[in-house]
C-alpha cells in the first residue's frame, strides 16, 4: 500500500468514526427526551366528589290556586235615605260593629217619636176599656146593664189590648230602622273603597263597600282526578290519612317567593269532581296575621302526597346523559371513576331522588364531570358535602 491509499484509508476511518459518533449521541439524546416526557406526564384530573345523600322524604304535589278571604262582606244599607256623613276612611283595618255610613236620621226619629206617641195613646185606650169592662162586670151581676153590652165592654178591652201590642210592635220597627240610619260592620276586616258619598241617596239595593277579613286567609285550588285517586288508594291503605277525615299540611308560595314557605292546612274537599275538567276543588286554611296575604293574590301550593320514605339523594348537577339513559360518575377506594346508569326520581329540595342505580356509600362526582374522558380513569377526589352549607333537616320534601 502507498502512502496516498494510507492516507484515504485514515480519512475514512475517521469519517465513520464520526458519523458513528454521532449517531451515539442522536440515540443518547432521544433516550433522554424520552425519559423527560416520562417524567412529565400528567397527573390525575381534579373532581369533587361526594356521598350520596340517605334521608326520609315526603313526596308534596304542586297545584296553583287563589287567596281568598275567610269572610267577604258586601255593605248594603237597610233603610232608604240619604247619605249625611262617612265615619271611616278607605281601606283601612275596622272592627265588627264601628260605625261606617250614617243615614239622614230626622226622618226616623220623627217616625221613632210618632210610634212612641201611639203606643202611650193605645196603652190609655186599653186602660179604659179594661175599667169599662170591669164596671160592666159589676153592673151585670144586679142586671142593670144588658148581656149584649156587657160583651161590647169585654171586646172593647181585648180589642184595646191588641191595638197596645200593634203599637209596640210598630214602636220596635221604628227603633230598629232609626238604628238601620247607622251602618256599622258586620265583621272586622280591612275596607274598600266607599262606592257612594255624602249627599246620595241610598236604598236596599245601593252596594256601599265591601269588607275582607284579615286574620286568616283561604287558598283554593283544584286537584286533578289522577292525584285524587292517589290519595284515595293511600288513605285505604293507611299511607297518607284522607283530608276529609284529617286536616293535611299544606306549603304555599307567592308569585315572588322562589320556595314555600308559608305553612297550612286543607280544611275542605268538595263533595264532587268537576266532569268538565276532570278535578276537585280543594280549600286550605293559612294565618294571616302579619297581613301579608290579600283575597285575589296567585299562590303555588304544595300538597302533602306521601307519607316519610328512606331515599337516596345526589346533586341534579352529577347526573349525565347518553342518549336515552341517565349516569352518574362513582369512584372508588383506588381513585378509580367507574359509570354507573341509574333511574331518576322527584327533587327534594334541591336533590335528585335515585330510584335505582346506588347505593349507600357511594362517593358521587359532583365537579368536574367533564374532565373524565372514558369509564376507569384515575381522578383525584376532593371531598365536599351533596347538600351544600345551607342544607338543613333532616326529612326533605320532594315533588312531582
Amino acid at each position: 500500500m502507498n502512502v496516498h491509499e494510507m492516507f484515504l484509508s485514515s480519512g475514512l476511518a475517521r469519517r465513520l468514526m464520526v458519523t458513528a459518533m454521532a449517531v451515539g449521541l442522536v440515540l443518547l439524546a432521544g433516550c433522554d427526551s424520552q425519559a423527560d416526557n416520562a417524567q412529565q406526564a400528567p397527573p390525575p384530573p381534579q373532581v369533587s366528589v361526594a356521598d350520596v345523600v340517605v334521608e326520609s322524604v315526603r313526596f308534596w304535589d304542586e297545584f296553583t290556586g287563589r287567596i281568598e278571604a275567610v269572610e267577604t262582606v258586601e255593605l248594603r244599607p237597610r233603610v232608604t235615605g240619604y247619605i249625611d256623613s262617612i265615619h271611616y276612611t278607605e281601606g283601612q283595618s275596622v272592627e265588627a260593629g264601628e260605625v261606617l255610613f250614617v243615614i239622614d236620621q230626622r226622618p226616623y226619629q220623627a217616625a221613632l217619636a210618632l210610634a212612641e206617641a201611639d203606643l202611650e195613646r193605645a196603652r190609655a185606650r186599653a186602660e179604659l176599656a179594661r175599667s169599662e169592662a170591669a164596671r160592666a162586670e159589676t153592673l151585670a151581676q144586679t142586671r142593670a146593664i144588658s148581656r149584649e153590652e156587657l160583651d161590647q165592654r169585654r171586646a172593647a178591652a181585648a180589642q184595646s189590648n191588641a191595638e197596645v201590642l200593634a203599637a209596640r210592635a210598630a214602636l220596635d220597627t221604628a227603633s230598629l230602622n232609626m238604628a238601620f240610619t247607622e251602618v256599622r260592620a258586620p265583621i272586622s276586616g280591612r275596607t274598600g273603597r266607599a262606592l257612594v258619598t255624602v249627599g246620595n241617596l241610598v236604598s236596599e239595593a245601593t252596594p256601599l263597600t265591601s269588607i275582607v277579613s284579615l286574620d286568616q286567609v283561604h287558598v283554593y285550588f283544584y286537584s286533578d282526578e289522577r292525584a285524587y285517586l292517589n290519595y284515595d288508594a293511600m288513605a285505604r291503605s293507611g299511607e297518607r290519612a284522607s283530608s276529609r277525615d284529617e286536616r293535611t299540611p299544606v306549603r304555599v308560595g307567592l308569585a315572588s317567593d322562589e320556595s314555600y314557605p308559608y305553612q297550612g292546612e286543607v280544611d275542605f274537599v268538595d263533595n264532587r269532581l268537576d266532569a268538565a275538567a276532570g278535578t276537585i276543588l280543594m280549600r286550605a286554611v293559612l294565618d294571616n296575621s302579619e297581613g301579608r296575604f290579600a283575597p285575589g293574590m296567585f299562590a303555588r301550593v304544595q300538597l302533602l302526597g306521601s307519607g316519610s320514605q328512606q331515599a337516596i339523594l345526589i346533586d341534579d348537577k352529577a347526573v349525565l346523559t347518553d342518549q336515552d339513559r341517565k349516569y352518574v360518575y362513582v369512584v372508588d377506594d383506588e381513585g378509580i371513576a367507574q359509570r354507573r346508569d341509574v333511574q331518576l326520581g322527584r327533587m327534594a329540595e334541591g336533590l335528585r331522588v335515585v330510584a335505582s342505580g346506588l347505593e349507600s356509600g357511594d362517593r358521587v362526582v359532583v365537579r368536574g364531570t367533564q374532565r373524565i374522558f372514558f369509564p376507569g380513569m384515575e381522578v383525584a377526589a376532593e371531598s365536599v358535602d351533596m347538600r351544600g352549607p345551607t342544607a338543613g333537616g333532616t326529612e326533605l320534601a320532594a315533588t312531582r
